[in-house]
């Protein structure tokens, strides 16, 4: 319990220490122009209340990630909850807080432009290509997901499920942000509340689950002996770090009505999603005796069914149940449908097609959703899988851009270098790793990664090292 407790209060400690040097660093200038005011268009350029910027960010970001990924995580131990912690502070707050800031500096600009403005062309074509395959990945991840979890509550077919939530995804892509995103959201925001606060007090006061039994020793405990480098960074990574993020930001600093509200709405959030994601770490650390156990469960019905279960058991079934399972299904689906949004904006960017226009929407969303429908009929664990990498690949590809805006300018540009460098490591090293990529050896594959992240390191310097203020582009 005191791990537990510990944890979530150094993450809202971090918000306040961290979070407002990581503000000060950049500078928010409450004077200034915002693309909700300059650009309205009343469709994805519309301003709104500051507690509604927060909330749809939170649901935006807040997908599967923060449940299946520290479920999986908590396989390896309580080392998971220190990964969350840390990774959350330094890392990625951090990296949606540049996301969101960055954009709202550029009219409300995507990722990929943003990245190019600040790395170049060639980083912005590349991540052009990339963001889009990984929203699409996303979309299909928090399809499934959610779909599955609602035919164990309802008996339902899967299909059922999947095509109705297809349809609402296709509605929030191309209908107005405020219509339905703005307007359920605040629903939506209520169910994950009593998920998350209903499962904890459930966790403290029931009898037969004490929290984390099995103590705080941070070995590896991976049934499996799975190692915890790079597996567990990649494993969680929304909670901790999560590329997917630095597409969802640019919506809603199109929304945001001051910069002065950056910190709470980005670096916030990302609080926010650590904090459910301590949450899961520890309901798998403590429903079950032990690892193996936990590992039986994940085999047997997935994450899913890890989530059913505790829930279930927790709770005592009922409306309490039902209440629960609806929060946690509500977190996919509040990121599924900005995914798609998200990958809409994106290609008519780069196209160069205004969307005020709906004719112009669906020209995007109706070739974009029939692309993830194909996807979506694949194998599910490999998808999850490339996403993984995809998705902290793009985390490491945001922070590397976000500290040559800072060097350029002359600011303190170690806050990002340093977890840009971290993340560099780590997808270098899984990807040689893993199945999906190279099939290398850990040992072999660790040091390539850690080569990977000394070359990117010197790269950056290279290239931006001799460059101060002066002769940063005026913004």
């Amino acid at each position: 319990m005191t791990l537990f407790f510990t944890c979530v209060g150094l993450l809202i400690a971090g918000y306040y220490v961290y979070g407002s040097l990581v503000d000060r660093i950049f500078e928010p200038d409450p004077g200034r122009a915002v693309p909700s005011a300059s650009m309205a268009d009343g469709v994805d350029y519309v301003p709104m209340p500051t507690y509604k910027v927060w909330l749809v960010q939170l649901l935006n970001i807040a997908g599967l990630g923060p449940i299946f990924g520290p479920i999986l995580g908590a396989l390896y131990g309580p080392s998971a909850l220190l990964w969350i912690v840390a990774g959350c502070i330094f890392a990625g707050a951090v990296h949606d807080y540049f996301a969101g800031m960055l954009s709202l500096r550029s009219n409300g600009e995507s990722v990929p432009n943003v990245v190019g403005r600040e790395l170049g062309p060639v980083f912005k074509q590349f991540m052009n290509y990339f963001s889009v395959i990984l929203l699409l990945l996303v979309g299909i991840v928090f399809v499934l997901g959610p779909g599955k979890l609602l035919s164990t509550m309802t008996g339902l077919p899967v299909g059922v499920w999947v095509a109705a939530i297809f349809a609402y995804y296709f509605l929030a892509t191309i209908l107005p942000i405020d219509k339905i995103i703005g307007r359920f959201y605040p629903i939506f925001g209520a169910l994950l509340l009593f998920m998350s606060v209903s499962l904890t007090i459930m966790i403290i006061v029931s009898p037969d689950h004490a929290l984390l039994p099995r103590g705080l020793d941070m070995a590896n405990t991976h049934p499996k002996n799975l190692p915890i480098w790079p597996l567990m960074f990649i494993t969680i990574a929304c909670g901790a770090i999560s590329g997917f993020h630095a597409t969802q930001s640019p919506l809603m600093a199109r929304c945001l009505m001051n910069e002065k509200h950056g910190r709470f709405v980005f670096y916030g959030a990302m609080i926010g999603e650590g904090v459910i994601g301590l949450i899961w770490a520890t309901l798998g650390l403590s429903f079950y005796p032990d690892a193996a156990s936990l590992g039986a469960a994940i085999a047997k019905g997935s994450p899913a069914g890890v989530v059913h279960e505790i829930a279930t058991a927790l709770l005592g079934g009922g409306i309490g149940t039902t209440l629960a399972v609806l929060g946690v299904v509500i977190l996919p689906i509040t990121s599924g449908d900005t995914a798609f949004r998200s990958a809409r904006l994106i290609i008519a960017e780069y196209i160069k097609m205004p969307q005020k226009d709906v004719a112009k929407r669906l020209m995007v969303a109706v070739p974009l959703f029939g692309i993830g429908y194909v996807v979506s009929l694949g194998n599910f664990n490999v998808i999850w899988r490339y996403f993984g990498w995809a998705n902290q690949t793009l985390a490491m590809v945001m922070l590397w851009a976000a500290a040559a805006y800072l060097i350029k300018r002359g600011k303190l540009h170690w806050i990002c270098t340093i977890p840009a460098t971290f993340m560099t490591a780590v997808t270098f090293s899984y990807i040689c790793a893993e199945k999906i990529g190279f099939s290398l050896p850990y040992t072999v594959a660790n040091w390539i990664g850690i080569v990977a992240a000394a070359v990117a390191f010197g790269a950056f310097f290279y290239a931006f090292g001799g460059k101060r203020s002066g002769e940063a582009p005026a913004e």
